[in-house]
């Protein structure tokens, strides 16, 4: 380096990347109306400027949070389409709790949003809501491989208990939990009628 050059900086992740990143650790653990745009700036960090560049409204980034998420394979969703494991372990699996690093139960990120944008016109609500019917139809096509002779509502039962299971969790910051939904699941699924041959 040359006197008086100033050292180039390595500029590493994205500011985009960067951004996602912060948004998602921020609204996990402040909610999403307690962070501002300027502390995911901060957070991230970039400036202002690249931030709203980048997402031009709060709405935006929420949304792009959340998709992120999707594709980070860090939902429930991705196990549930797991095909090296059988359905039966992908059902059961909706009933563990992972805690974030620092160890506390944070709940799932759609139901967060969704409470916190409670107009169901809404998209971040409306995101929210796909993604809940997406669990439903991944579990109700295991249900029918499972040879379940109403799968849609054994489907609709899973689903109702493992929400419950991630609101109660995060309240109770207790990653443990799930072992309630689970032994009811158990119960649910040896008693379901089977189809003819199921």
């Amino acid at each position: 380096m040359s006197d008086g050059e100033e050292p180039v900086r390595r500029a590493g992740r994205g500011g985009r990347e960067r951004v996602l990143a912060a948004a998602i650790s921020l609204f996990a653990q402040r909610g999403i109306a307690a962070t501002t745009m300027e502390d995911v700036a901060a957070e991230a960090p970039v400036s202002k400027r690249t931030l709203y560049a980048h997402f031009p409204t709060k709405e935006e980034l929420v949304l792009a949070q959340l998709d992120q998420l999707l594709k980070s394979g860090m939902t429930m969703l991705e196990t549930l389409r797991r095909t090296d494991l059988p359905p039966r372990d992908r059902l059961f699996a909706m009933f563990t709790v992972w805690p974030w690093p620092d160890g506390v139960v944070r709940g799932c990120p759609f139901i967060g949003a969704a409470v916190e944008h409670p107009d169901p016109t809404g998209r971040v609500h409306g995101f929210a809501r796909e993604q809940k019917h997406v669990m439903l139809t991944l579990v109700t096509g295991l249900m029918d491989e499972l040879g379940i002779a109403e799968p849609e509502l054994l489907a609709e039962q899973f689903v109702t208990l493992a929400d419950g299971v991630s609101s109660r969790a995060m309240v109770l910051n207790d990653p443990d939990y799930g072992r309630h939904a689970r032994a009811a699941a158990e119960i649910l699924l040896e008693h379901a009628p089977r189809r003819p041959g199921g």
